[in-house]
Formats: C-alpha cells, sequence, structure tokens
C-alpha cells in the first residue's frame, strides 16, 4: 500500500476529521488531483459519496467516524467535486472509472472493501466486472440514473443542450445560481434526501450551500443532473452487473426513498444474490443515520469474514 504526502492547504478543511492526502493522475493528458482522507488503523475501508451538487467526503463523517474504531478508513472527493481538482473539462463515466481505478490500483496491494453511496455504486459495480478490485460491496441507497432523466423522462439530447448552456461563462452561472440556492437545496433534502425535516438545519445548509460556490462547481454538478454520468441507459443494463455477482455484495435500502429509486433497489433485492439492510433513511442515510448503517455494515461484514474463516 503506497500513500502521496500529506497536503498542507485546504480551502474549506471540513472533512471526517482525519488525514487529508492527495493522489495526483491524469485524464487524457492533464494532471489532476483527487483528495482523500484517512483514519483509524486495521484493514482498509473505502468510502465513496453519492454523485451530487454538493458531494463531498465530509457527509462521509459520521460513518467514517463508527468505523474507525476497527478499520483504517479512506474517504475521497470524487473530482470535480469536494476538494479534489475542478477543472472545466467534459465529465463522463470514462473519467470516473479511471480516476476510481487509479486510486483503488495505487491505494490497495489486495482486495479492498468499499462503500459507495447513491451513484457511485455503478462505478464500483463496473469496476467489479472487469478487475475484481474488491472484497466485499456495500451498495448504499444506490441509483443508476441522474435526476433530470429519473424526473422527466430520457430526454438525453435536451439534457446535453442543458448541460452545454450551463457551462457557458454567465448563462450557466445564473442557471447553476437557480438550483443551488439555500431554498432549492431545502426543499431537496426535505424531498429526496433526508427523512426526517428536522435533521435538515440550517447549518447543514449552509455546508452544503458553501459546497457548491466553489470554485468551477458547476460543471460536474451538470453532467451529473443531466444525467452525463449516467453509465447505463436502461434498468436492465443496471440489473446485468449484478447477474452473477461478481463479488458479495450487500445493499442498503432506505425505507424512505422516492418511489423511483426504491422500486429499483427491490428488484434488485428480489431477483439477484445481494444481501439486504433495511433501515429509516432515504438517499442520504449515510450521513443522517451514520450509526445505524454502521451498525448493520459491520455486523454483516463479520458474518462473511466468519465464513471466510471457516473455510
Amino acid at each position: 500500500m503506497s500513500e502521496d504526502p500529506p497536503i498542507s492547504v485546504i480551502e474549506q478543511p471540513i472533512g471526517i476529521g482525519g488525514t487529508v492526502r492527495e493522489h495526483h493522475w491524469s485524464w487524457k493528458g492533464k494532471p489532476l488531483t483527487l483528495v482523500y482522507e484517512m483514519m483509524g488503523e486495521g484493514k482498509p475501508i473505502l468510502l465513496l459519496p453519492a454523485l451530487s451538487s454538493v458531494s463531498s467526503r465530509s457527509e462521509m463523517r459520521g460513518l467514517a467516524k463508527q468505523l474507525a474504531d476497527n478499520y483504517q478508513v479512506y474517504a475521497i472527493d470524487w473530482v470535480g467535486f469536494g476538494d479534489s481538482s475542478r477543472p472545466s473539462i467534459q465529465y463522463t463515466p470514462a473519467l470516473y472509472e479511471t480516476c476510481l481505478r487509479s486510486f483503488v490500483q495505487t491505494m490497495f496491494s489486495e482486495p479492498v472493501v468499499v462503500i459507495a453511496a447513491g451513484h457511485s455504486a455503478g462505478y464500483v459495480m463496473e469496476l467489479a466486472q472487469r478487475q475484481q478490485p474488491w472484497e466485499w460491496v456495500v451498495l448504499v441507497c444506490p441509483t443508476w440514473r441522474g435526476p433530470l432523466p429519473t424526473a422527466m423522462g430520457e430526454y438525453r439530447w435536451a439534457y446535453r443542450l442543458l448541460q452545454g448552456l450551463i457551462g457557458l461563462p454567465l448563462v450557466g452561472q445564473f442557471l447553476y445560481l437557480l438550483n443551488t440556492t439555500r431554498g432549492f437545496l431545502k426543499m431537496m433534502y426535505e424531498r429526496h434526501v433526508f427523512a426526517d425535516k428536522q435533521n435538515v438545519t440550517p447549518d447543514l445548509l449552509d455546508r452544503k450551500w458553501k459546497t457548491t460556490k466553489r470554485k468551477r462547481a458547476r460543471f460536474a454538478s451538470a453532467a451529473f443532473v443531466t444525467g452525463a454520468l449516467d453509465q447505463v441507459r436502461s434498468s436492465q443494463d443496471w440489473f446485468n452487473w449484478f447477474q452473477p455477482l461478481p463479488v458479495p455484495v450487500m445493499m442498503v435500502i432506505g425505507e424512505e426513498m422516492p418511489a423511483k429509486s426504491r422500486q429499483e433497489v427491490e428488484i434488485l433485492a428480489h431477483f439477484s444474490g445481494v444481501q439486504v439492510y433495511r433501515m429509516p433513511g432515504s438517499l442520504g442515510l449515510h450521513e443522517e443515520y451514520p450509526e445505524q448503517l454502521a451498525a448493520g455494515i459491520l455486523a454483516f461484514l463479520e458474518k462473511y469474514r466468519s465464513r471466510k474463516r471457516k473455510f
């Protein structure tokens, strides 16, 4: 296992409360930096935050603290989000597949446990099919389709136009501003992300809003919202990644997940070999209820490792 030297300056050092480092790599000849954070000791566990307009490793803070008592936890900021590089380039699934593969190959010398929230699930399962880098996979409220295609339908040509508009200097900044106001973030958190409105506090919204104000943050955000980071275009293609399962997979289902997302995960629960853990929460349950999530993950992981020791 290799490590890069610690970094000295971060714009907003919130994170998970551990040691902040950088992983350097390149994409089509352009140098990029992926910021990650480590805490705890023991066998490694990789935490992948959900892709969203407010994506940041800090959403994994509570879960990381629970796991760090027994494991060495790694939490990343995806490129285009958080403290990682946010260049004004075309954000594609291939970029994120390469990003994740580069980090895993550099950091871990043996298969690692990975916990992926939301849209990160697809990148984990895609890499599982290709290289088998995972010892055990936890998918927390997994999704495969971006917000606009989910809500409005498969009008991909229109979403590409919108993504292009958001990339423009003035018009794009204005459109991005409209969709990242505190009021809009509050509405989205109360409808789709958190289950208990009382947990959508002014402090939480302020932190999320500040995340959206980072320089060049709109490019990756627009790609996610418009579905440009979707690796597949149909439910069947998504289900095929689980037939058969390339590694042991635990899927966490939040009881208050949005209807369309809940329907997809329930199909997987019934027609694939995933282990299922049900608990309160919606798409952001890893941030809202980290203690209960950690308890479920640790219990399943201990059972899995106990069976391995027997054989």
